[in-house]
């Protein structure tokens, strides 16, 4: 038979103190409890085998050590937003810079930005990750919240308490545009589902390196099933351009899927490049040639950044990382 949970009331009771005292001491506020206090109900505790709420712990104290991390469920994602290269990625990288500086991570998924606010004065967070939200989202959290937080990737006027953590997105593309003109491509082709922020600046980086009217723009639709039937109405223009640049690795990848099994040869008869490098880019064929953002920088200047909100040391209100171009095998030569 399970033995029966000991519960603060009952240490409280063995001990003829107040269920106040014991959840002090339990909690770590001893400066108004004895010392001899203290040391009986320390004992007594080990002795009934009392295993304390975590929880109730962190709540309880003023600096709970959490962090939340808030990715939206956009709708491109169907429902599997956390197996999303780039948001697995992310939030591994996270996990272990939390890990190390004595944090706890907190995750959650949602399309409404009310949900955030609840979520964070639930569990007393220290500070909050956000990605994928919009500018709208980011002022009346800012009006909600007076906790720090730090955005991945936002497009928002700089807001005190908020620091934007972002990439270079156009010189990533610049890069992809710059190595695809140099591999001899005169005909560019951008694949993305919308053309605002960051999918637009890493467009408008590739653009600018092929070169004035060398790359053309092509908006594909968000759900899987609708894209694959708006690639086989453009298959004739698609096969017009020698390579194409995917905002994402996860579109790339899908891509050369999709022209391999209407048996058109990568890179051999298209070229195709992606932005990430995420786990992907490995396990397809061939190797996507990519280009780099650094999950584990960005996770490390994330945790720096949220003290530095904290205790009113950030200066800056937008941080931006570089990214870097790696060459892989679906990019070839003309």
């Amino acid at each position: 038979m399970e033995k029966e949970r000991v519960r603060i009331a009952d240490i409280a009771e063995e001990l003829a103190l107040s269920t106040a005292t014991v959840s002090n001491v339990i909690h770590g506020k001893t400066k108004k409890v004895s010392c001899e206090t203290v040391k009986r109900v320390q004992e007594l505790i080990e002795k009934r085998g009392y295993i304390p709420s975590m929880a109730g712990i962190l709540l309880a104290q003023n600096n709970s050590r959490i962090i939340g991390v808030v990715v939206k469920d956009h709708e491109k994602y169907a429902d599997h937003v956390l197996e999303d290269g780039f948001v697995g990625a992310s939030l591994n990288a996270l996990s272990g810079e939390m890990d190390k500086a004595g944090y706890f991570m907190m995750v959650k998924v949602t399309s409404k930005w009310d949900e955030i606010v609840r979520f964070a004065s639930m569990w007393n967070m220290e500070g909050l990750v956000l990605m994928g939200f919009c500018d709208q989202d980011y002022k009346r959290l800012r009006e909600s919240m007076h906790i720090p937080f730090v955005v991945y990737d936002g497009y928002f006027q700089p807001t005190e308490g908020i620091c934007n953590l972002t990439i270079d997105h156009y010189d990533g593309g610049y890069q992809v545009g710059k190595y695809l003109k140099d591999m001899g491509h005169k005909r560019g082709l951008c694949i993305s589902d919308n053309f605002s922020c960051m999918d637009l600046e890493r467009m408008k980086g590739c653009a600018a390196a092929m070169g004035e009217g060398a790359v053309d723009f092509m908006q594909i639709p968000v759900e899987k099933r609708e894209r694959m039937i708006f690639y086989g109405e453009k298959e004739r223009e698609i096969k017009g351009h020698t390579a194409v640049f995917a905002v994402s690795d996860f579109y790339a990848v899908e891509f050369i899927h999709y022209l391999q099994e209407r048996g058109i040869r990568v890179p051999e008869e298209i070229s195709v490049a992606g932005f990430d490098d995420s786990t992907l880019c490995h396990y397809c064929f061939p190797s996507l040639t990519t280009v780099r953002q650094d999950p584990q920088e960005r996770a490390q200047r994330a945790i720096t950044i949220l003290k530095n909100l904290k205790e009113g040391k950030q200066e800056s209100m937008t941080v931006k990382l570089p990214v870097f171009l790696v060459k892989r095998k679906s990019v070839k030569k003309r």
